[in-house]
């Protein structure tokens, strides 16, 4: 069955060629997805909280620290892990077809780890501090979900089309990447947190024990996940999602 033109396999290689994918074993891959990770919570939580504690660093700021921090990791690690750092972009290209199943559970379990670190380092930096940049809605349950949902199917449409064809450039599509992360954080932050990671939420969620809607950024960031697949599906050209893996990921 096809659907907007492409197999019916829509629903799985960020950065790198398959070629090159091959080249690190398993554990220095989950060892780079751990540690970008940690080194984005670390620092846009870390961000939160030193604004909640002294008003040093602005909404704006943290915003741009985010984003920076994403590039930076994607450009660094990205030839190794393919720089995910997130639950909901492994599932997403999962479901493009561009990483095999068995790349899901250690991936996510890395990047779980790493927001963990992040979130237990900055408990030990500031015990006082009651949230550590956890993500919790301002307005209704219902608009958190929504604009999750929405802002993560964003940032995937652009994971997506920038690592395909010929957008291939590592800095530019690390500074595409950082740059909507930076812009919805700008935009929705104040609202939903501009999570758009289960991660980023879940490491200082359970570490401050902030966790009655942590429900919320793990389903739609996944959903939002899942419709960038289609809605990529169905613009771009023929196979951009559908063309299947073969070998090891890992």
């Amino acid at each position: 069955m096809d659907i907007c033109g492409q197999s019916s396999g829509i629903f799985v290689q960020p950065l790198r060629s398959i070629k090159n994918d091959m080249a690190h074993p398993l554990h220095k891959k989950l060892l780079a997805e751990a540690l970008g990770t940690l080194c984005i919570v670390f620092a846009g939580t870390g961000a939160i909280v030193l604004n909640d504690l002294s008003g040093a660093v602005f909404h704006i700021e943290v915003a741009l620290i985010f984003g920076l921090a994403v590039f930076a990791m994607i450009f660094a690690l990205g030839d190794i892990s393919g720089a995910h750092f997130n639950p909901a972009v492994t599932i997403g290209l999962y479901l493009a077809q561009r990483i095999s199943g068995k790349s899901i559970v250690p991936y996510i379990l890395s990047q779980i780890t790493g927001a963990l670190i992040a979130s237990i380092l900055l408990r030990l930096l500031f015990p006082a501090h009651e949230t550590l940049g956890s993500t919790i809605p301002t307005g209704s349950f219902a608009q958190s979900w929504i604009l999750e949902s929405m802002l993560t199917a964003g940032l995937m449409y652009v994971i997506l089309t920038g690592t395909t064809g010929g957008s291939k450039n590592k800095i530019t599509t690390a500074m595409a990447i950082g740059g909507v992360v930076a812009l919805a954080a700008l935009f929705a932050g104040s609202i939903s947190g501009a999570s758009m990671n289960p991660a980023r939420s879940f490491g200082p969620a359970v570490v401050s024990g902030n966790i009655e809607v942590l429900w919320l950024y793990f389903t739609a960031p996944i959903f939002g996940a899942a419709i960038a697949v289609l809605i990529c599906a169905c613009s771009k050209e023929p196979g951009c999602c559908s063309r299947k893996y073969t070998g090891d990921n890992l």
